[in-house]
């Protein structure tokens, strides 16, 4: 019922993108705007990335500005990149003058330096031109770069009748207010209120009596995976951003940290997958084989390597060429249990949850590989006996497979520690790197272990 349900609304989403183009075919601009007005901006943005720039330009231009600027950051970046170039600066300044400072600074930071510097110059608020100008001076990825200047902000000298005739004028500039921070005459950061704090206390009490002075905070130059980490722990919909002398800055809301923990889960996957650098499926062809390349010539030489090994146990095959035949398997397996061990681990460190020895959970992985090769070589071990008649070949593989199993499961959870250690993305630890080293020492531990056993 669900899937029918679904197809419905496919089938929906497909008439209204071709009633759309209807419209502005027919320059029907007063039920184009009657229709758009019953979808959220971002459903809008989803229209847009289906219609040809001409349509889109046509349907921005109409839309109010406030609408608009919504819609820009929710579109496509490789569509928004097409419209932005089709705007003038003064069109994206009026559109950038309806957002938040940390939205506009990143629809800027896409720009051309030299039309970023043209925008900004058509912004008319000075105060907003100002924000915009520091927080494009901060890195993408650090806490600055996330942030926004607009938040509540009270001192903690002032009264609680008095704070509530500021907070007003600071309010209207705030999307969603989420907590009022308390500064002193200094701008550093003491503390944060509630708006329950403020309507229950008495209005001749002092803001410091009532401030709660045990506030969450990050320094603007944390990197940006750290405050999710942070707001994701302790359940924050925003967080104070302060400088190296508590000075408060600004504030990080949850649907910036969602990005980043889009914007990361995507690079892990990728890199998981053996892609070296942002791409999707758009991309042109050469940006997609540069991305793959890499990878993709690892394994070329694991599997090389694995050819070279191989070729130096010619004699086992000659006496024993059932040997070879379990090869595929023994590769199999040890590609498999070092991605599981590595995936674990990875998610482990992205959650931040690995704690404690490194010798203890090497040794833990190792008896948890143990356990499972020795299941799986009873069952292989059973199997080649009967099909085979043959103890020694049987025990051979079966122990060669629990050996395998252990190596892999060893390497598979120290590459993402080490990795980690060293500064460096563990993600790459469940790709084709662990897939292809594990096969390497797979094969060269089956049959080193099959020749000591057969005797060959």
């Amino acid at each position: 019922m669900e899937e029918t349900q679904d197809n419905i609304q496919f089938q929906l989403t497909d008439e209204l993108i071709e009633k759309v183009e209807v419209l502005v075919e027919d320059k029907n601009d007063k039920e184009l705007k009657l229709l758009l007005n019953e979808y959220h901006y971002a459903d809008i943005a989803e229209i847009l990335d289906e219609l040809d720039l001409d349509d889109a330009l046509y349907v921005i231009k109409l839309l109010d500005s406030e609408t608009t600027s919504d819609v820009l950051m929710e579109l496509d970046e490789d569509n928004r990149e097409k419209v932005l170039k089709n705007l003038s600066a003064k069109e994206i300044a009026e559109e950038i003058e309806e957002l938040d400072t940390d939205d506009a600074a990143d629809i800027i930071a896409e720009l051309p330096e030299e039309r970023q510097q043209a925008v900004i110059s058509q912004i008319e608020d000075e105060e907003h031109k100002a924000e915009i100008r520091e927080l494009l001076t901060y890195d993408d990825d650090t806490a600055g770069g996330l942030m926004a200047k607009e938040l509540v902000k009270v001192y903690e000298t002032w009264t609680v009748a008095g704070c509530l005739r500021r907070i007003r004028g600071q309010a209207k500039d705030v999307t969603r207010v989420h907590s009022i921070y308390v500064v002193n005459k200094e701008e550093k950061l003491i503390g944060r209120l509630s708006l329950k704090d403020l309507i229950v206390a008495k209005s001749d009490q002092k803001i410091a009596d009532i401030a709660k002075d045990n506030v969450d905070y990050v320094n603007v130059k944390d990197d940006a995976e750290d405050v999710a980490r942070v707001m994701a722990k302790y359940d924050l919909e925003a967080i104070p951003v302060v400088d190296d002398n508590q000075t408060l800055l600004g504030r990080i809301t949850i649907d910036d940290i969602v990005d980043v923990l889009k914007e990361e889960a995507d690079k892990d996957y990728q890199l998981a997958a053996g892609i070296t650098q942002d791409v999707d499926s758009d991309d042109s062809i050469f940006d997609l084989t540069r991305a793959r390349l890499p990878w993709l010539f690892l394994g070329l030489v694991g599997g090389v390597g694995a050819f070279l090994i191989m070729e130096g146990f010619q004699e086992a095959f000659s006496k024993y060429a059932v040997l070879f035949f379990f090869t595929p398997l023994i590769a199999a397996m040890a590609g498999n249990v070092g991605v599981q061990s590595s995936a674990i681990i990875v998610q482990g460190l992205a959650n931040d949850d690995v704690k404690g020895s490194v010798n203890k959970r090497l040794i833990k992985e190792m008896l948890l590989a143990a356990l499972n090769g020795t299941i799986l070589a009873l069952f292989l071990f059973i199997f080649v006996w009967i099909t085979k008649g043959e103890f020694n070949t049987a025990l051979a593989i079966s122990v060669s497979l629990i050996a395998v199993i252990i190596v892999a499961g060893l390497i598979g959870t120290f590459v993402p520690l080490f990795l980690d250690k060293r500064g460096i993305d563990p993600a790459i630890a469940t790709g084709p790197f662990i897939t292809t080293s594990n096969d390497i020492f797979g094969i060269l531990i089956y049959f080193w272990i099959a020749k000591l056993i057969l005797g060959i």
